[in-house]
């Protein structure tokens, strides 16, 4: 029997574009389903001015296709060089949304990232100051810690003494991976929330590592065992308004993901909501599927709930795309593993 569900039209809180053919291929993927996005700023080179915001901004809308409505949220690349006033400057003016926390070396492009956390507290109050929040990618980079204990050493080391030293900072702690970050999160005063990925509620390690290595489910941060997968459907399902979703959909063409030293990143705009439908009703919280990706994001980023709806429809098999063709080569859809029923319809 045919089930459907209305929605408001959802928005994504972490969302990667990339630039020139990949932009131009991808970006209809998130348009088609999503009325706005945080831009991820991790070019080569990276958004760290507000003129570079603007520039990018025009590069996305330009790439927009004809009638599509979408809006994209721009963020500035955090750096020991970062000028307080032309952050707050971007602010001012409506162009910028957040400011993004890369540890040095943590991600795709991160070179640019902090090192010395002393070196930005200037940015970071004078964004405290003026209500400005600040994402997080949450991962130390110490070589000693171990690369499945990064999240939860992360917070002890940095995140907790950043919010202590900066009464007031909003923080997005963005794509969480552990029962820490979970816990963490949700027992934090106000000002603090989560966005929570795609592909980190459907796999855990073993879907990377067990009967070869699979390319296409490595992502950073890398998925972890399965009580933290747990935790996390827990999280996103619970109606909690802390957690959110933000896909950290992160494309890369085929030959650079199937190498001997794969880029990291899940590719999921294209079936997202098809997942996260089948997920939410595995679980038994359909009712909880619109607050995670519709209201809970506006509500921490202060911007009103979008006014559209969508329909998702419950029916036969639903077949997506395997590859996005770009002009620089192909893009495989994130496969979740089980087989989706759910469809967008308008």
């Amino acid at each position: 029997m045919t089930k459907t569900l209305a929605i408001r039209r959802p928005d994504d809180w972490h969302l990667h574009l990339r630039d020139g053919a990949m932009l131009r291929a991808v970006l209809p993927e998130t348009a088609r389903h999503f009325a706005r996005a945080i831009i991820m700023p991790n070019l080569v080179p990276p958004v760290v001015t507000g003129s570079d915001a603007w520039a990018y901004r025009d590069r996305i809308l330009k790439a927009l296709p004809e009638g599509a409505a979408f809006e994209p949220l721009m963020t500035l690349y955090l750096t020991e060089d970062t000028d307080p006033a032309d952050v707050a400057a971007a602010h001012a003016s409506g162009l910028i949304r957040a400011v993004k926390l890369y540890p040095a070396g943590a991600t795709t492009n991160s070179a640019s990232g902090v090192r010395d956390f002393d070196k930005v507290r200037p940015v970071l109050e004078r964004m405290a100051e003026i209500g400005l929040t600040l994402c997080v990618h949450g991962e130390v980079t110490d070589p000693s810690v171990d690369i499945f204990d990064r999240e939860a050493v992360f917070i002890d080391r940095v995140l907790d003494p950043v919010r202590r030293a900066t009464p007031g900072l909003r923080v997005v702690m963005e794509h969480i991976t552990t029962k820490d970050g979970v816990d963490y999160v949700a027992g934090a005063s106000d000002g603090l929330a989560a966005t929570i990925t795609t592909h980190h509620l459907v796999i855990n390690r073993n879907h990377i590592l067990v009967g070869g290595i699979h390319p296409h489910y490595y992502c950073l941060p890398v998925a972890k065992r399965e009580s933290h997968r747990l935790a996390l459907r827990a999280a996103a399902t619970s109606g909690n308004s802390r957690f959110f979703l933000g896909t950290d959909s992160a494309p890369h063409i085929d030959p650079l993901k199937e190498n001997a030293c794969g880029c990291a990143g899940c590719f999921t705009a294209t079936n997202t909501l098809s997942v996260l439908a089948e997920i939410f009703e595995q679980d038994g919280a359909l009712d909880k599927l619109e607050g995670f990706v519709s209201l809970h994001g506006p509500a921490f980023y202060g911007l009103p709930l979008n006014e559209t709806t969508v329909t998702l429809e419950k029916g036969d098999q639903v077949s997506y795309p395997t590859k996005i063709d770009t002009a620089d080569g192909p893009v495989t859809v994130f496969d979740p593993g089980f087989p989706l029923h759910w469809r967008v319809v308008y």
